[in-house]
């Protein structure tokens, strides 16, 4: 029995990690692919990391963000307009990419982790909020840093790295809302 137990914990620790990986997947490939609009481009990154959030959980979300930072970083072209290295991280958008950071933790935190017991609901309302929370997050970490590296003003900057995205993020945030608790439950199904 004992035996049993451990190789379960492993096998689940393996899913996890698989799990993990598949979201630093996506993640990488789908960021790359982004539509210029000023100085911040429009990327489907948020969306698949609001969609690991709900999959995965806050730490693993968080896990895979860091894994798709770590690589773009090294020079692999993940990060928008097939671009890569650090001195993308030091230029006016470093902020929004290292923000995915804490969207991915404060998105997660009511992903997975909400109550089982609440209801579906109240469960998708907490997600919701979670990604909104998570989205100023980004917003106000990525907008801090291209003030301080382009030199804008507060309102400037709002005005080509907020405005332009709020539509878009709030679309992607509808459609994780129902995307994600789609693939736990398939992942559930075929995991059982």
């Amino acid at each position: 029995m004992r035996r049993y137990r451990s190789s379960l914990k492993t096998a689940i620790k393996t899913g996890e990690l698989i799990k993990t990986a598949v979201f630093a997947a996506l993640l990488c490939a789908a960021a790359p692919f982004s539509v210029p609009v000023g100085p911040v481009p429009i990327s489907l990154a948020t969306l698949v990391i609001y969609i690991a959030a709900g999959v995965l959980g806050r730490a693993q979300a968080t896990l895979a963000v860091f894994v798709y930072i770590l690589l773009g970083a090294a020079g692999l072209p993940v990060f928008t307009g097939f671009s890569g290295g650090l001195f993308k991280l030091v230029g006016v958008t470093g902020g929004y990419i290292l923000g995915y950071i804490p969207l991915a933790y404060i998105s997660g935190s009511a992903g997975v982790g909400a109550r089982e017991g609440a209801s579906s609901l109240s469960r998708a309302g907490a997600y919701i909020a979670a990604m909104i929370i998570g989205t100023a997050a980004l917003y106000a970490i990525g907008t801090a840093w291209f003030m301080f590296i382009s030199g804008n003003s507060l309102f400037g900057a709002l005005a080509v790295c907020v405005l332009p995205f709020l539509v878009g993020d709030a679309a992607k945030i509808a459609a994780a809302a129902v995307i994600a608790p789609a693939v736990r439950r398939g992942l559930r199904g075929l995991l059982s």
